[in-house]
């Protein structure tokens, strides 16, 4: 399956589906992969597109050319919606339901490291660099890209990301935590395979529903009933009663979800 808008061919962000992977690829490589006010609400109809075909455990953000995103268009900002649209876009990638992954292929700017820090992993390869000129802008950062370089990052690397807007290299990013590994170039999509088909294997309940709880527990939403109800779902699937057996029997499990 493949998706783009029909409106700017070659250009706007592309959504395929293979089986439990999903990918969604930034196609403007000649501007650094910005994104348009219009790409907003393309990318937030991807996300719920794959939240709802049950089958997809991992959602990959990629991009092509020498950068992965350079944020929004800056000429847009003074859109009294454009805020409130990238900030609604940045919570629906981090709330996705499958386990997500952005393949950080150079340099990562302004909002768009929200983005990548949305996802629950982050591969950089060596090339990679990161820079938010908020503060050179005269832009307060939105909510809940603020609440996620703190909880992510900590408080004293956002301080220094933010107020400082010092631009950190892919030794840096990876030593703060923003980077979960760094590689060479030309391994980096061999690298996203390897890890999007070891979480495609996981138990789907177990997996999704860690997923879900862990990012919740971090924003303290933690919604204790939901999470009780969750366990005894797994604790009394099919899948749990499989990953048992094939373990004792040291064999790949067959997992159906249920």
């Amino acid at each position: 399956m493949t998706s783009k808008p029909a409106h700017s061919p070659g250009l706007a962000p592309e959504l395929t589906i293979a089986g439990a992977i999903a990918t969604i690829t930034l196609r403007r490589p000649d501007r650094a992969n910005r994104l348009e006010p219009e790409d907003l609400a393309t990318l937030r109809s991807f996300i719920r597109d794959v939240n709802a075909k049950r089958d997809v455990l991992v959602l990959r953000l990629c991009a092509e050319g020498r950068h992965f995103c350079a944020g929004f268009n800056i000429g847009s900002l003074a859109d009294d919606n454009a805020a409130a649209s990238f900030e609604a876009l940045a919570d629906e990638l981090e709330q996705a339901r499958p386990v997500t992954i952005a393949a950080i292929n150079g340099g990562v700017y302004g909002g768009a490291t929200d983005l990548a820090l949305a996802c629950d992993f982050r591969i950089g390869v060596e090339s990679s660099e990161m820079f938010v000129p908020a503060a050179r802008l005269g832009l307060l950062f939105y909510r809940g890209g603020l609440q996620r370089y703190v909880s992510r990052l900590g408080l004293n690397v956002a301080k220094r990301l933010l107020l400082c807007a010092a631009t950190l290299d892919a030794a840096q990013m990876l030593a703060c935590g923003f980077l979960d590994m760094v590689v060479e170039h030309a391994t980096l999509s061999d690298e996203v395979e390897r890890l999007s088909g070891e979480l495609a294997d996981m138990a789907p309940l177990a997996l999704l529903g860690m997923k879900k709880h862990l990012n919740r527990i971090a924003n303290g939403t933690l919604d204790a009933a939901e999470f009780e109800r969750d366990v005894a779902r797994a604790d009394a699937s099919h899948d749990l009663r499989e990953g048992s057996h094939a373990w004792k029997e040291k064999r790949r499990p067959v997992f159906r979800g249920e």
